[in-house]
């Protein structure tokens, strides 16, 4: 009876053992989770109020910007577009140096046209504008009509509107999407100031100087003279007083004398 129950004992742990080792075998591996990636960070958009605020005299122009909400356009195009924005900024005093009726006397929709003409729907960096002279005139966002040309002389762009040219004097933020220069004069479309433009005035002509201006030293010298030349005269006439009182008193004595 030893021996049967021995054996049933070995056989049952045997069995335990085998299904035990077999669903170790089985069970699938563990898998690790896997992270999950963190989202992408929103891009750093350039915010053009800000920007005209601090960078420089901008402030007529970035006034003008917002009452027109043409800002918004800007901003727009410089947020959501693959292709950026170039923005020529005039400074105050070039607002400043306009006739008072350039600007007063166009309506809201011309206005905003003439500040959508100080933009180009592309990004431009400085080293651009050297294509840009090829491909003149270049469309800005007033669209139809509103163009530049634009010039490359020495390593300097100068813009042209017709009624306007100028230089771009300086960067004031270039990093894609957005450009932004410095411009002195107010960009005036023909588009809308016509194509009679005045011509340039022409330079003043240098005063004519009279020669006898340039030597004092003659004048003086003349005037100097007439007073020496007097002087031989009026000695002159003394000399000959002087000989004609003597020779009477000459006269006078032999007269005496034989009296």
């Amino acid at each position: 009876m030893e021996f049967p129950m021995v054996f049933i004992v070995c056989s049952t742990m045997l069995l335990l053992c085998t299904s035990s080792a077999y669903a170790q075998t089985a069970s699938p591996p563990s898998i690790s989770p896997t992270p999950t990636p963190a989202p992408a960070p929103a891009p750093e958009y350039v915010n053009l109020t800000d920007l005209l605020t601090v960078a420089g005299p901008f402030q007529t122009f970035l006034g003008y910007l917002q009452s027109t909400k043409v800002i918004e356009t800007f901003q727009n195009q410089a947020n959501n577009s693959k292709v950026g924005v170039t923005l020529f900024v005039p400074t105050n005093s070039a607002f400043s140096s306009l006739k008072k009726s350039s600007l007063s006397n166009l309506t809201q929709d011309k206005l905003k046209s003439l500040l959508l003409f100080h933009g180009l729907p592309h990004y431009y960096s400085l080293a651009d504008f050297k294509n840009l002279t090829e491909l003149s005139p270049v469309p800005t966002f007033a669209g139809g009509q509103y163009t530049l040309n634009f010039t490359d002389s020495s390593g300097v762009a100068r813009i042209s509107s017709g009624w306007t040219n100028t230089k771009v004097s300086s960067s004031v933020h270039s990093t894609d999407p957005v450009a932004i220069y410095q411009v002195d004069k107010v960009l005036l479309p023909e588009a809308i100031f016509g194509t009679d433009i005045p011509p340039t005035p022409a330079p003043a002509p240098s005063p004519d100087i009279d020669p006898a201006a340039d030597t004092p030293s003659g004048a003086s010298t003349e005037g100097k003279s007439s007073p020496t030349s007097s002087r031989p005269n009026s000695s002159y006439k003394m000399t000959n007083w002087g000989i004609w009182s003597h020779l009477v008193l000459a006269l006078s004595g032999v007269l005496v004398l034989f009296l």
